[in-house]
């Protein structure tokens, strides 16, 4: 069966278990429609389109096609980012919260629930990254183009290529942490899918659909140790909350928001990406679990630290209020 009709049918089927309006897709019909013309072009029907599509670019498909698909791409990524946030709320929840959540629990299936809401989750991104991978492929193929593999690393640059989302890191700690292994392998419903992680190593691998081998590295840039209390800047990137807030000449109880703008993600120099930062619970959480006695000489270490940093930032607030006055 051709992708198309695979992933027509898949719309269909989650069409029952999503039931929301705001929920966006790759139009892959539509967008292989519009290459399908340029190609009859192609084969002859207009001499003048014929010349433009020898080119490294078509001027009359760009125009439909990557606006388009940069859109379709922007939405998908905020689409997934809030529901996998919603989800992940409501596994770590605090306080009142979290006494609701367990009461209901005595009366529902809740994990039952967020385990299957995961996974039409983690099949959403896939199919519309393999549905983007394969229309940007053909589109090369009928330009004789590179123009489709460098829109790849357009959105890679505007942070909304699919596959590398902080949140898909996040969906992976989730199961692993429900299982309590260190890998799981689910039936989603459209194939399966699995998880698995390497204390060893310090990586996560995740198995999607179409045989989608993603490998994260949890080994911080900068203390090169298992990240600890980790937080995945705007870029992507992840490191430890202290290496970060270091980095950014900011002190750990003051936490990565209050970096200036101008404040560089250490690995890829990019300014910007702390206001856009994303704590990393679950990953946070299967760290624990799988590495108590590191978890736990690090949060003696960092407490001792924050506490420093607190005396010396206070101190110097009262001198200055002293001197005021």
């Amino acid at each position: 069966m051709k992708f198309g009709c695979t992933f027509t049918e898949y719309l269909q089927e989650e069409r029952e278990w999503l039931m929301d309006e705001n929920c966006a897709h790759i139009k892959y019909d539509r967008l292989k429609n519009v290459l399908k013309s340029c190609q009859n072009y192609k084969d002859g029907s207009s001499d003048d389109h014929h010349q433009s599509c020898e080119c490294q670019s078509c001027p009359v498909c760009d125009q439909k096609f990557f606006s388009e698909l940069m859109k379709e791409a922007s939405d998908i990524a905020g689409y997934f980012s809030s529901r996998v946030q919603h989800l992940l709320n409501l596994h770590i929840a605090k306080g009142l919260q979290r006494y609701v959540l367990r009461l209901r629990q005595c009366f529902k299936n809740d994990m039952g629930a967020l385990d299957q809401e995961g996974r039409i989750l983690i099949e959403y991104i896939s199919m519309n990254a393999i549905a983007m991978r394969k229309i940007l492929k053909k589109y090369d193929k009928v330009h004789s183009s590179m123009n489709g593999e460098n829109f790849k690393s357009k959105m890679h640059a505007e942070h909304i290529e699919l596959l590398h989302s902080p949140w898909l890191i996040e969906l992976g700690a989730f199961y692993l942490n429900t299982s309590g292994l260190d890998g799981c392998e689910l039936e989603g419903i459209r194939g399966r899918f699995s998880c698995s992680f390497n204390v060893t190593n310090a990586v996560m691998t995740l198995t999607l659909p179409d045989s989608v081998k993603l490998e994260y590295h949890l080994t911080c840039a900068i203390c090169l140790d298992f990240v600890f209390n980790p937080y995945a800047l705007g870029c992507g990137h992840i490191f430890c909350k202290s290496c970060a807030c270091s980095a950014a000449s900011v002190m750990i109880f003051q936490g990565l928001k209050a970096a200036t703008p101008e404040s560089k993600c250490p690995i890829c120099r990019e300014r910007g990406v702390y206001s856009k930062s994303v704590r990393m619970s679950e990953l946070n959480l299967l760290m624990k679990r799988r590495c108590n006695d590191y978890w736990k000489e690090r949060l003696a270490r960092e407490r001792v630290v924050a506490l420093k940093q607190s005396k010396e930032y206070w101190n110097l607030q009262s001198t200055y209020a002293v001197g005021l006055l």
